[in-house]
């Protein structure tokens, strides 16, 4: 199915706000293997109302940007925000806002026991197959970064159950990270 939106052609990022921007871009350049693309910032307006017209935020919030490059199809925009009004609490996936994103990968196992050597990286249990259902096969397991992001590392492989009931399918990497 085409987009209903005129003119779209794909998603172009994700974004996260962190609370340390360096230690962001150290994260995932550094363990998950992004690329800097560039940074900007300050983004503000001190006197005026363009950051809560455009951005939703308090009128005195400041903001610096970096965008990454995450493997062949994916771009990351981190912002570190200051704002007189912020809240420093973290939703949990259950939370309304609560996210997560999930990197592919061809050895769940493999790639959970590299990053049980990272400083700060937390796994969340241990890798879990699904048995049944329409994602019969999908390893899978969740990990939160030094400042508590939730990431998830997924293989779920061609040919899955739900593909028997629809001709929708889900985007499959083919090839390295490169």
């Amino acid at each position: 199915m085409l987009s209903k939106i005129p003119g779209a052609r794909a998603v172009h990022h994700i974004a996260y706000t962190v609370p340390d921007l360096d230690q962001a871009v150290e994260f995932f350049t550094e363990v998950i293997g992004a690329e800097l693309a560039y940074r900007l910032g300050p983004v503000e307006d001190p006197e005026g109302t363009w950051m809560t017209e455009k951005l939703a935020v308090h009128p005195r919030a400041s903001a610096n940007i970096a965008m990454l490059r995450l493997g062949p199809v994916t771009n990351l925009e981190l912002f570190e925000y200051t704002s007189p009004d912020q809240d420093r609490t973290r939703p949990r996936n259950s939370d309304w806002g609560g996210h997560h994103f999930a990197i592919y990968v061809d050895d769940v196992d493999k790639a959970t026991a590299y990053l049980r050597e990272q400083p700060g990286v937390t796994i969340l249990g241990e890798p879990e197959t699904i048995e049944d259902g329409p994602i019969a096969g999908d390893r899978w397991v969740y990990f939160t970064t030094p400042w508590g992001l939730s990431m998830e590392l997924i293989n779920m492989p061609a040919g899955m159950p739900f593909e028997q009931t629809t001709n929708t399918r889900l985007f499959l990497p083919e090839g390295e990270w490169n």
